[in-house]
């Protein structure tokens, strides 16, 4: 008797579950659904957490979703993009890493949505009041300092722009900063902006100048920090310069780590520094007003955070060279390999309007590899700063590897060119450009060095 005759009736019966199953599985997540959901009770959850971080009074997106008047008009579109995943936007794919404040709707939350829509979007008997963290113009919590940078008017048709802005502060006393958000009034206009700290000596600077100011750069290589905007201290010292301190990238929100982890310690006078912000091209006239947001901190820094970049500009070469041909789709690599242990704390990969693909991992001294980020559709809106749940231990002698696709074809919505054309980073600047009509290639990952137990460290904010 062969082995099939032998056990025939178990197959049959692992057959018959394995087509049951997939053949019922929208039937048993339809049976889940209440009979008559509401938008109280069983939507305005949802969208608390995965729509009003950006549909809110101040947040990112172009109208607010805060109120059951608000979202019922526009409750059509929303069971749209949500049946069609292009809502909420969440670029890695949550099959491959996982990340805190991850915006993956289920299956079953977006067949409620479209049972609640085809049921007339009924409110409910009771109202829906959503926490407060979601009305502020901050995703970490009410900032305990507001710092307002000079306005930017924009103009229709004002292509790449780029300024250096400079706010000064005068505080009571040192303080621990535990995070630094910037936030842009118009986030459809702001490609990116890097800024620093500039900690002064107590006595050493007199804020006299104009408390802000900004200065536009001819291009996007700016001039140095200090000439023309008076940055010095009075005895003609400089500043210490806590560099990249804070940065921003579309659909970027601020970070706060736990337990002291990345906190610093700022003088009673020191000065918020746009070292360079980069406005892109503009369709109609706007003033924008960003802040940064600073949070004050009594826990002592813990660990000191450092950063690492591969690819442009960074410590690692692309191969091959960033040059993507017009009407051709390239892959390139860049890989570097770290000499001591590392906790990861959160990846960012970064590409301009020609990205197609994003991947990203580690591979150890013994072949196996640490999955980071893969992002199988690259959204040039959408460009997150990542942060793993917990600490994410690379050891030593580890290769991380990162790879890009671009799409250099007409079949690229987003391609600046009509036709398109070659496109790099364009060093003959002296650097990569930042205009995001050219291209960059980056991986950036902030780290601590690794102590025994990170594995452990759990890196939500309680």
């Amino acid at each position: 008797m062969n082995n099939f005759m032998k056990y025939k009736y178990l197959y049959i019966i692992i057959l018959m579950v394995v087509i049951l199953t997939n053949s019922c599985g929208d039937v048993s997540v339809e049976s889940e659904l209440p009979d008559n959901p509401t938008f109280a009770v069983d939507i305005a959850p949802i969208l608390e957490k995965n729509c009003l971080p950006c549909h809110r009074e101040n947040g990112a997106a172009p109208f607010s979703l805060s109120s059951y008047v608000a979202v019922k008009k526009r409750a059509k579109t929303i069971a749209k993009v949500t049946q069609k995943r292009i809502m909420p936007p969440w670029p890695a794919d949550p099959n491959y890493s996982h990340f805190i404040g991850e915006r993956v709707l289920s299956d079953r939350q977006i067949a409620l949505i479209q049972k609640w829509v085809s049921q007339g979007a009924v409110e409910g008997n009771q109202k829906y009041v959503y926490r407060a963290k979601a009305m502020e113009r901050s995703n970490i919590r009410k900032p305990d300092l507001v710092i307002p940078f000079d306005t930017v008017a924009m103009n229709e048709g004002d292509l790449d722009r780029f300024f250096i802005s400079v706010a000064n502060v005068s505080i009571p006393q040192k303080r621990y900063i535990s995070a630094l958000e910037f936030v842009p009034t118009e986030p459809g206009l702001v490609h990116h902006a890097n800024g620093h700290l500039l900690l002064y000596k107590e006595g050493s600077k007199r804020l006299s100048l104009k408390w802000r100011r900004k200065v536009e750069a001819r291009s996007e290589v700016n001039s140095d920090l200090f000439k023309g905007l008076g940055l010095e201290a009075d005895d003609g010292s400089l500043p210490m310069r806590i560099h990249s301190a804070f940065n921003y990238l579309p659909g970027v929100q601020g970070i706060e780590y736990p337990n002291g982890i990345g906190a610093f310690e700022v003088t009673k006078d020191f000065a918020a520094v746009m070292n360079d912000v980069h406005y892109g091209p503009s369709d109609k006239k706007v003033v924008d007003r960003s802040v940064l947001n600073v949070f004050f901190t009594d826990v002592a820094p813990s660990r000191a955070l450092s950063e690492l970049m591969l690819g442009t500009n960074g410590v690692s070469k692309i191969v091959p060279p960033l040059v993507v041909p017009a009407n051709r789709v390239t892959k390139h690599t860049t890989r570097y390999r770290i000499s001591e242990d590392i906790s990861v704390l959160t990846v960012n990969p970064h590409l301009h309007m020609l990205g197609k693909s994003f991947l990203a991992f580690a591979v150890k001294p013994n072949g196996d590899t640490i999955p980071l980020i893969r992002i199988l559709r690259w959204n040039f809106n959408w460009q997150y700063f990542y942060t793993f749940k917990l600490m994410l231990k690379i050891p030593a002698g580890s290769e991380i590897v990162a790879v890009a696709e671009f799409d250099n074809t007409k079949g690229n919505p987003w391609n600046p060119n009509n036709p398109p054309k070659t496109v790099s980073e364009r060093w003959d600047s002296g650097g990569a450009s930042m205009r995001a009509s050219d291209e960059m290639f980056q991986f950036i990952i902030t780290y601590t060095l690794y102590k025994k137990g990170d594995e452990f460290v759990s890196l939500e904010k309680k």
